[in-house]
């Protein structure tokens, strides 16, 4: 089986959950990305604005600002680089600066981004997230797991067929489930969608997982946001296990060896 590619966390952003301003300054961003190419980085998903639901709202100018100098240092160096935003006018910019993915929490639904996306060169792909939130954020809901499922289902067919009529061919889309509070509050969906990802790759396709530091973790384990790196790593083994072909996290060597000792035990157990 194929080791999941790793899509390693760089936040630009005075305020995201786990690092907020830690990585604000170009030099900084640009430096930290550099150790986690190295450290086994296939993506550099960089941010400018975080998706939390206490975060600040973030102009397009603004996003652009803060990764400009990052983006065209990472692209000078040979780095596969992502942007995560929601904005089609940060989009534009940064595909024309060389990011080859875009990464949308807001699944594409925004007219305008979907539009970029069509008219983007076959070297560039998409993660498609899936979110119960209304807005280009995640929201505090008590939605539960109930019909949660059908609800993914329902979104990738959906955003499938959106692509399609613009022209994005189904190899270029890497659907994302959501997970945290782009699902709801409490534990039990991401806990729901991870006890059912086999069964939603079928359909869905090797998926990108995005569960690092999130606040499901938290309420699982009672350990503070810098003290979630065991059960993270223990969430996206299970999600490499069970047909993830993407995993985004903050911390790519422990990932990267755990995946790699993971391979061996499975190898040797074939001999």
């Amino acid at each position: 089986m194929a080791l999941p590619s790793i899509f390693g966390i760089v936040n630009v952003t005075i305020d995201s959950f786990s690092d907020g301003g830690r990585y604000y300054n170009a030099d900084k961003a640009v430096a930290h990305a550099e150790r986690l190419r190295l450290a086994g980085a296939d993506v550099l998903d960089l941010g400018a604005e975080s998706t939390h639901p206490d975060a600040e709202d973030v102009a397009a100018a603004e996003e652009i600002r803060r990764l400009e100098p990052v983006v065209g240092a990472l692209v000078e160096q040979g780095a596969v680089v992502s942007i995560d935003t929601t904005k089609a006018e940060v989009m534009r910019e940064m595909v024309a600066m060389g990011a080859t993915w875009l990464n949308d929490v807001n699944g594409f639904r925004d007219p305008e981004a979907l539009e970029v996306a069509g008219k983007c060169g076959r070297q560039v792909r998409f993660v498609v997230m899936y979110s119960r939130s209304n807005k280009p954020r995640a929201e505090r809901s008590a939605a539960g797991a109930i019909g949660l499922l059908d609800e993914l289902r329902a979104f990738f067919r959906e955003r499938r067929a959106a692509f399609a009529a613009v022209g994005v061919t189904p190899d270029r889309i890497v659907l994302d489930p959501g997970m945290g509070f782009f699902l709801g509050t409490d534990a039990g969906p991401s806990l729901t969608v991870l006890h059912h990802l086999a069964d939603l790759t079928k359909d869905a396709g090797p998926m990108l997982v995005s569960v690092s530091r999130k606040s499901f973790l938290g309420e699982v384990t009672g350990s503070t946001v810098a003290h979630r790196g065991p059960g993270t790593l223990a969430a996206e083994l299970w999600a490499a296990r069970h047909g993830a072909g993407y995993l985004r996290t903050h911390d790519v060597l422990a990932l990267r060896d755990a995946l790699r000792v993971q391979e061996a035990i499975e190898l040797t157990s074939r001999q």
